[in-house]
């Protein structure tokens, strides 16, 4: 199949999710409490393709795949898509634009606090995510870029203080994050790579 073509499908196939919201919201399929739908489930998106994005590297290292890292800049942009929805929908539907409570929110609750932080973090990514600013920031993009693992970190603790009582899925994302900066150290990516031909070999 055509690079262009898998990157189309690959690109729709990221939107899908937000076309469903849309089309969920249009047509009253949300329940009894749309906004609180609306903010968890694109917070969530956020935080999958966040984990996604973060999972290039390993597969490489794990698999010898090169082609994955192809796809880890639109992986990067739909994280920071996702995040600009929820962070929308939480201004203008959750709070309906009243700033003095939203500022009284995000001092307030730890929670708000972490999640406006990641956003933060993750717009000089976004902006910066093209070969025009690579060029213009040498190696200060890749030391800019870096700032994706405490949007990680940020990202799972923002879901793990928002949950109350069922732990089990923030546990899981977190137990995700971790592996996935675990296969980032120098001496277990070197073993890994030392065997993998034995570890896809069957």
């Amino acid at each position: 199949m055509p690079a262009f073509l898998i990157k189309s499908v690959v690109f729709l196939l990221c939107l899908s999710p937000a076309v469903w919201l849309a089309w969920q919201a249009f047509n009253d399929q949300l329940g009894a409490n749309p906004v609180e739908v609306l903010t968890h489930q694109s917070g969530l998106w956020t935080l999958r393709f966040l984990l996604l994005t973060l999972a290039i590297t390993p597969l490489r290292t794990l698999s010898g795949w090169r082609y994955p890292g192809r796809l880890r800049r639109m992986f990067g942009l739909y994280t920071f898509f996702y995040a600009l929805l929820h962070f929308l929908i939480y201004l203008a539907l959750d709070r309906a634009l009243f700033f003095d409570d939203i500022w009284q929110d995000i001092a307030e609750r730890p929670y708000i606090m972490i999640g406006f932080t990641t956003f933060l973090m993750l717009l000089p990514l976004a902006i910066t995510s093209n070969n025009r600013s690579m060029k213009r920031l040498g190696k200060r993009w890749k030391q800019l870029h870096r700032l994706v693992y405490l949007c990680g970190l940020g990202g799972v603790l923002h879901y793990l203080w928002l949950v109350k009582a069922d732990l089990l899925n923030p546990a899981i994302y977190l137990t995700i994050f971790l592996l996935l900066m675990l296969l980032r150290i120098k001496p277990i990516t070197t073993w890994l790579t030392f065997r993998r031909p034995s570890l896809f070999s069957h």
